[in-house]
């Protein structure tokens, strides 16, 4: 079968297309026949051998997988042609791979194996930040910094689903209607002024701010923070990791929350399970993960290189082959 193969951590070239051999499942294990795998950001850093699990090279990447069960083990919890999506860590970026049930979740009828893969981290990372750390309630207004990107699209669709009105802040040009068709209520370019134009939109401040981003835009972000809100970091995709005057914090009456959901699943392993329920019942009455780019497996360096260099808005999938 062919994988994609890390040989050296320099990068998307360090990739390499070849033939494999097939897995054998062990006991209680699945094989699975690999439809499409997510692109995330999290396989850009494993290439480039700064994530925080470095497997040992050579080693096929890919962590949000979607496809069909080829083997099961007698009496296990899904049976061979169930489609299934798997938080692989590693192993997507090729036909098959071996799981196991811990991995696995049932996949959404309504959704296409690119659908799937979209789904992913992304919507488990959306929903645990709104609902889990930042207690989102409907009618509140939410402020998604790095709109255009994977967890800021599906942050949008996931805080709407839940009734909250939803404030766009983007720093790439041409993405406001990609936003708005999301579900953005408004969109606001990151230039000069754009904290004081979100609260002016919110109406003083923002209920919940969502930050995928860190970096320079901390600060000014801050400020659009109402008494009584919620600054949810996520991750630190500008590159810097900012600190706060904690006077700040206290005199205006915000929490500032972390929302790390591959650390937080370590110590509370049912919690993708749960979070899966709800966004399946999201996905039945009508949300779509978005899919804005899809690659072939021998294309996977240049879609590594393509999220790198910020030419994806939305989410990119590698799909295997035809549904």
């Amino acid at each position: 079968m062919k994988a994609q193969v890390l040989r050296e951590e320099t990068g998307p070239g360090g990739l390499e297309l070849v033939d494999v051999d097939e897995p054998v499942p062990g006991p209680g294990q699945y094989l699975i026949d690999i439809k499409a795998c997510g692109v995330c950001f999290p396989d850009v850093l494993m290439s480039r051998g700064l994530y925080q699990m470095r497997p040992p090279l050579p080693f096929t990447p890919g962590t949000e997988v979607a496809g069909v069960v080829r083997a099961a083990p007698e009496g296990g919890q899904y049976r061979v042609g169930d489609k299934v999506l798997v938080f692989a860590g590693i192993g997507g970026f090729a036909e098959r791979m071996v799981a196991v049930p811990e991995q696995m979740l049932p996949a959404p009828a309504e959704l296409s194996f690119a659908q799937g893969a979209a789904m992913g981290i992304n919507f488990q990372t959306a929903l645990f930040a709104l609902k889990l750390r930042a207690h989102t309630a409907p009618g509140e207004v939410v402020a998604v910094l790095g709109a255009a990107g994977g967890v800021g699209a599906a942050s949008i669709r996931v805080a709407k689903e839940m009734g909250a009105t939803v404030i766009a802040v983007v720093h790439r040009t041409g993405a406001e209607t990609m936003l708005r068709e999301a579900g953005a209520d408004e969109v606001v370019q990151l230039a000069e002024g754009w904290g004081a134009k979100v609260k002016d939109l919110s109406g003083g401040g923002v209920d919940v701010l969502i930050d995928p981003v860190g970096g320079d835009v901390f600060d000014d972000a801050l400020r659009t923070v109402a008494p009584d809100g919620r600054y949810v970091v996520i991750g630190f995709a500008g590159g810097g990791i900012p600190t706060v005057k904690l006077n700040r914090v206290l005199f205006r009456n915000i929490d500032i929350v972390g929302a790390a959901w591959g650390e937080y699943i370590r110590t509370h392993p049912g919690v993708p399970a749960m979070l899966h329920d709800e966004l399946t019942e999201m996905i039945a009455d009508g949300m779509r993960p978005p899919v804005d780019a899809t690659y072939s497996l021998a294309q996977l360096p240049q879609a590594l290189q393509d999220l790198y260099d910020g030419k994806v808005r939305g989410k990119a999938v590698v799909v295997m082959g035809p549904e």
